[in-house]
């Protein structure tokens, strides 16, 4: 498998704190993974530098076929190359009904120009109805985005950042605050997104990473401390000392 993102020998201090320390991470071009660990073990840090929000103080970040530096791009250019980012808090347009939200996130041109003189086309809205359908709001096109459920609001802003084509989809605790009905319908939506592109999910509900049923990589003191799947990793003593055993 191709390797699609390719961390290595990454450390970044904060005020003398080491928040990553010599990481070491991969990831190929389709693949699920889910990242866990105790507060702290530099989950947040390890994203903030993916997307360009940190810049470490050594190491290597390298993106996609031709081994591009991520560190020598800002933040819009690496969103533009394929990185998309999903906070906790979901940040979807309110007034905005479903299908505006979703046209909003489309792939196209961003200059102001072609801001101003976009007019959606029938394939447009073709593409819309087939993110909907994917994320499970078909039904919910012209409701406003903010009558959506919680876990409803989570799924359009992963249906919005699928809209602008991602090959790397981070994902911070998709599952915190929703039913357990939202929760799998979460986990079939990531799961599927994982079949074309990379997905690396944060997350701390084990019950949930399990559904994943993916490779997981728990840090721990900004490293990697054990990598596998979940029934190996959590039979690893020093994950079971340092994470589990809280």
């Amino acid at each position: 498998m191709s390797t699609l993102l390719e961390v290595s020998g990454v450390s970044v201090s904060f005020d003398g704190f080491r928040a990553i320390n010599n990481l070491s991470f991969r990831i190929g071009a389709a693949e699920m993974r889910a990242v866990i660990g105790p507060n702290g073990a530099g989950k947040t840090t390890f994203m903030d530098i993916v997307t360009g929000k940190t810049r470490p103080d050594e190491g290597r970040v390298l993106w996609a076929e031709k081994s591009q530096s991520l560190l020598k791009m800002s933040e819009a250019r690496i969103a533009q190359a394929g990185i998309g980012r999903k906070f906790q808090k979901p940040t979807v347009f309110e007034d905005q009904t479903v299908e505006e939200n979703l046209l909003l996130a489309l792939k196209k041109p961003r200059g102001w120009v072609a801001v101003l003189s976009y007019r959606p086309s029938s394939a447009d809205f073709g593409r819309v109805k087939e993110l909907a359908d994917e994320i499970g709001l078909g039904d919910a096109l012209p409701r406003k985005s903010g009558e959506l459920s919680h876990g409803q609001k989570q799924w359009l802003e992963i249906g919005m950042l699928l809209a602008q084509e991602p090959r790397l989809l981070l994902v911070d605790e998709p599952a915190a605050g929703m039913t357990p009905a939202e929760r799998e319908q979460t986990t079939a939506i990531l799961v599927e997104a994982a079949k074309t592109r990379a997905v690396v999910v944060v997350e701390h509900d084990m019950e949930f990473v399990r559904r994943l049923n993916c490779k997981v990589t728990v840090l721990h003191e900004g490293s990697v401390l054990a990598e596998g799947s979940l029934d190996h990793v959590t039979s690893n003593k020093d994950v079971i000392d340092v994470y589990l055993g809280r």
